[in-house]
């Protein structure tokens, strides 16, 4: 059985993490990055995702992510840090953003897995399995989290065989209107 390779990111992989975390939110990091784009201080949302991907001292960045390689090139990337109290002191710049905030401060001290994704093609191969997997050994024995969208189902079922449980979820306010309604859920996996 093939496994994947997994190795920890350096800052020239920015490009391939901008798009990976843009999978990983279905569009979220896009809106995010694009407030970059309306100031003028870049061209497009994806140079502000590559630019927040390169930054050395922010949680979330390249020093917090864990690629997974197969055949020799990236596959999937988990995102993950220690959640700690600083969270509380982040003010939600938008309305969109303040139910994540509010599930994160459920789950202070916890490993928090920000994103997780696989490209397409490379799914169904355990590259997901592989990932969660070394982000709950980085826990050390506590507590792991992570937020997703109540209609990614198939997230759901990752999570929920790798030992994850809902513990909170909170309704998602629409980036637009036309977009589909859902919630956003909080999910842990108590201390092993």
């Amino acid at each position: 059985m093939t496994l994947p390779v997994l190795r920890a990111a350096r800052r020239s992989d920015a490009a391939e993490l901008a798009v990976l975390v843009e999978i990983a939110s279905h569009g979220f990091a896009t809106w995010l990055w694009h407030t970059a784009v309306r100031r003028g201080e870049r061209d497009t949302a994806l140079e502000q995702g590559r630019a927040r991907m390169r930054m050395d001292d922010e949680p979330g960045a390249w020093r917090d992510a864990m690629l997974a390689e197969w055949s020799g090139e990236i596959a999937g990337v988990a995102i993950g840090y220690d959640l700690d109290d600083g969270v509380r002191e982040i003010a939600a710049s938008h309305p969109v953003i303040k139910p994540l905030l509010d599930l994160q401060v459920r789950v202070i001290g916890s490993r928090f897995i920000d994103s997780l994704a696989v490209y397409r093609d490379h799914r169904g191969k355990g590259i997901g399995r592989a990932l969660i997997a070394d982000q709950i050994g980085k826990a050390g024995g506590r507590q792991v989290s992570l937020i997703t969208e109540s209609h990614n189902h198939t997230a759901l079922a990752l999570y929920a065989a790798s030992g994850f449980a809902e513990k909170a979820r909170l309704p998602a306010v629409p980036l637009f209107e036309d977009l589909k309604r859902h919630d956003w859920v909080l999910l842990a996996r108590d201390r092993t």
